[in-house]
């Protein structure tokens, strides 16, 4: 029977040799340095995994991270799903570089629970114990983990570690797991194969539950997996979830090329990010400002690539008026915002490969040469845009994300998207809450317009529903003033204007619904005000004369649009004003538009509707041949207009015969 498990995940910190492994090893009974190289140096490179049983039976994840400088990497590797920190500090050499720096790390990712453990207490005084606990009082002010309790341990006689088991059950004891949200999550931290089972992968579980024969998606590649086992520290199980150390035996892998910062998540996370928006600060190690546009060395999850920042305030400045941002899209000023050490604000992070980041993930952020951590901070919108503009709005809904959580949240976060309006699922997913958090938030009208498309439904905020507004009101207000005699504006044209993406199929039900709301009229395809009318005068209806004279001439043989333009001398360049009369003249009913560039004086075509069904009142079908000789016209002008009638209903085309249509 599997031992059951706590939601905690365990993890080491500290300085090269300062006892992290050992600890484990005599508060476990594992030894987690797996490697041969580990073994023969006796120093661990990478992760290390075991398991600290709890007094009622129940096993908490543990992680053990090295303490080289070398393999910082690897540290935070483990690092991002430590829930409690056994932060090593040893009695013989006290705070080193690397105390620091894992300190700032854990900070950085928001870690809250810890016991710094003085290590080798077996080799030091009392007074050098005293010394060495003001050196973690200094070192943890200021930090997440200031106040967390010292004791002192040693590993090879034994002192202390029982008041450190006591302390780890203490802190644990009634500990709430992280927040489990609407999807699951698997930052991978190994990869390997085991004949006779295919691919493993390993990693600290977030999110909601995973289960045996669940379709997973692998990200960034987009690829789908399908859980064939779960185990949980070598116990086989049916189903694992968030802050559980996890192994997952996979199908359809076999081809993929798994690795370390691959991210296992629902199929229903359906891509990674390359551009998102945060809150960050910078450590005080980092001795230097981040400025804007800085390159950077970015840890999320398991993940690490390169990210340039675009710093989108000066520090401190929230509250209080600021410059504009240098925007990315057209901006040619300095780039002169900044961040200093100690100080924190507003960033977007562009990466040079895809992550997975969803709001309130935690990173890590190092010098592009891997040296030294500069800061790190909390995923807000893990879809950033590309144009901010305008950057206070940006920026205010940024820190509502930031300080919010709820309604107040989710309006910010739809607020800032590309896209206008977005389904429940991936508002839920964006946000890392459940599916019914959401719903719950968005039920709040004031705030949310609910639209329908075809069976879909997507929430936009109802101000990005009035600024649409606003935005299509002025559009036709502006089309109607310069162009007059246009009756309108085609909805494609407004939809490729918009400040905000909506697809085709989803911009019919927005205008309709705007149609509804307003002074815009829908006339098919076309867009108006209801105050528009087209009415011609001046020298247009001058050239209406003209063109109407013209086409009665013509009766049932008129000239197309060129040989119009040529009989009226209007230069080929003013074709398009030609055009926009004809449009104009149809719709005041005195001309008739029977096929492309081909208009029919009003009355000529009502008299060829009336041959026609005369024709058909007595006789059961017409051919062209019979239709050109009613007219007296050429064959070219009797199928283009029966082919017209055929459109509007008034014949139906039965192989090379006309028939009239009957209504149903």
């Amino acid at each position: 029977m599997a031992s059951p498990t706590t939601h905690a995940i365990i993890g080491t910190a500290g300085h090269i040799d300062h006892g992290k492994t050992a600890l484990i090893r005599a508060l476990t009974g594992q030894d987690t340095d797996r490697l041969k190289e580990e073994k023969e140096r006796g120093i661990s490179i990478d992760l290390g995994f075991a398991y600290f049983t709890l007094p009622d039976g129940t096993r908490a994840g543990v992680v053990d991270v090295p303490g080289h400088e070398r393999f910082i990497r690897n540290m935070l590797a483990g690092a991002h799903g430590i829930d409690l920190v056994l932060f090593t500090v040893a009695a013989d050499d006290g705070v080193m570089p690397q105390t620091e720096e894992h300190l700032d790390i854990l900070h950085l990712l928001g870690t809250r629970r810890g016991i710094f453990v003085i290590t080798k207490a077996d080799l030091a005084d009392a007074a050098r114990i005293r010394d060495v606990r003001d050196e973690i009082e200094l070192l943890a002010d200021g930090t997440t983990l200031a106040g967390a309790p010292v004791i002192e341990v040693s590993s090879i006689t034994g002192i202390g570690l029982d008041k450190l088991r006591e302390e780890i059950v203490r802190q644990l004891d009634g500990f709430q797991a992280r927040r489990a949200t609407g999807i699951f999550r698997l930052p991978l931290d190994r990869v390997f194969v085991i004949k006779g089972h295919g691919i493993v992968v390993t990693g600290t579980a977030m999110g909601a539950e995973v289960r045996v024969g669940d379709k997973l998606r692998v990200l960034p590649s987009g690829s789908e997996v399908r859980v064939r086992s779960i185990q949980v520290h070598s116990d086989s199980v049916e189903s694992a979830s968030l802050c559980q150390r996890v192994a997952l035996n996979l199908t359809g892998a076999e081809k993929l090329e798994l690795a370390r910062g691959d991210v296992l998540a629902d199929e229903r996370l359906d891509a990674a990010t390359a551009r998102f928006d945060a809150w960050i600060e910078i450590c005080p190690a980092a001795k230097r400002a981040l400025k804007n546009n800085t390159r950077v060395r970015l840890f999320i999850g398991t993940a690490e690539t390169i990210a340039r920042a675009i710093v989108l305030e000066e520090a401190g400045v929230v509250g209080r008026a600021a410059v504009p941002a240098a925007e990315e899209s057209g901006h040619t000023g300095p780039p002169n915002y900044s961040i200093a050490p100690k100080a924190a604000g507003l960033v977007q992070l562009v990466t040079e490969d895809p992550v997975v980041a969803l709001a309130g993930d935690r990173f890590v952020i190092r010098d592009e040469t891997n040296l030294r951590t500069l800061g790190g901070g909390i995923v807000l919108n893990p879809l950033g845009r590309r144009v901010r503009k305008p950057i206070e709005s940006y920026r205010a809904n940024l820190r509502t994300l930031k300080d919010s959580s709820g309604g107040n949240a989710l309006e910010a976060l739809i607020n800032l998207q590309e896209s206008f309006a977005l389904g429940t699922t991936s508002i839920a997913t964006l946000m890392n809450i459940p599916d019914a958090e959401a719903e719950v938030a968005l039920r709040e009208a004031q705030r949310f317009i609910k639209l329908s498309v075809g069976d879909e439904e997507a929430f936009t905020t109802r101000t990005r529903w009035d600024a649409l507004k606003r935005f299509a009101l002025d559009e036709l207000a502006v089309h109607h003033k310069t162009e007059p005699l246009s009756p309108g504006l085609e909805m494609e044209a407004l939809r490729t204007r918009l400040p905000c993406e909506i697809g085709a199929r989803a911009f019919r039900p927005i205008v309709d619904r705007l149609s509804h709301e307003s002074e815009i009229v829908r006339e098919e395809s076309v867009l108006r005000l209801k105050s528009h009318r087209v009415q011609l005068g001046g020298d247009a209806e001058t050239l209406g004369g003209k063109i109407e004279a013209a086409l009665t001439r013509a009766e049932f043989q008129p000239p197309d649009l060129k040989q119009l333009a040529e009989a009226l001398k209007i230069p080929s360049g003013q074709l398009p004003h030609l055009r926009t009369v004809l449009l104009a003249m149809e719709r005041e009913g005195r001309v008739m538009k029977i096929a492309t560039d081909l208009y029919f004086s009003r009355a000529a075509a009502d008299t060829a509707k009336d041959r026609l069904v005369e024709y058909l009142a007595t006789h059961p079908e017409i051919t062209a041949a019979t239709f050109r000789d009613l007219l007296g016209a050429s064959r070219k002008f009797a199928i283009a207009l029966l082919d017209h009638f055929d459109h509007i209903g008034v014949t139906t085309r039965v192989g090379d015969t006309r028939r009239l249509r009957t209504s149903s």
